[in-house]
């Protein structure tokens, strides 16, 4: 079973979207299998074996998410936090001007899919084991 401070731990040493990849294999060693973080607070849910989840509370104030889904100038803004041009505020902010509600990472496949505020997907991304 997995702990909030662990998982704060882990958390701790991403600087930047170029250290996603290190963060999901620490975590993937806690138990988690899955999780769900949601743009709107900050809020996350963690999912393990079992049924065990934790979750962490909102991280700050409620962000509007916009209404229409723009996929395209996501894709090109995640490219550059995933580069390390940007912290993880300004990927947030980001993610809700252009209609990104939550994403949600599967350990087993080791994908980060992202959906809009009606469900849809808007990208599914392979995240790298390297």
């Amino acid at each position: 079973m997995f702990t909030v401070e662990q998982i704060k731990t882990a958390h701790s040493k991403v600087k930047s979207g170029a250290d996603f990849p290190s963060y999901i294999k620490e975590i993937k060693t806690l138990g988690i299998t899955h999780y769900e973080a949601y743009v709107t607070d900050g809020r996350i849910d963690y999912h393990g074996a079992n049924h065990n989840t934790t979750k962490v509370p909102a991280k700050y104030e409620p962000l509007v998410i916009a209404g229409t889904s723009k996929g395209k100038e996501f894709k090109a803004e995640l490219i550059a936090h995933q580069q390390g041009k940007t912290d993880f505020l300004t990927f947030i902010k980001m993610c809700a001007t252009f209609g990104i509600e939550k994403w949600e990472i599967c350990m087993d496949k080791m994908t980060c899919t992202y959906y809009d505020k009606a469900g849809n997907k808007i990208l599914v991304e392979e995240i790298p084991q390297n």
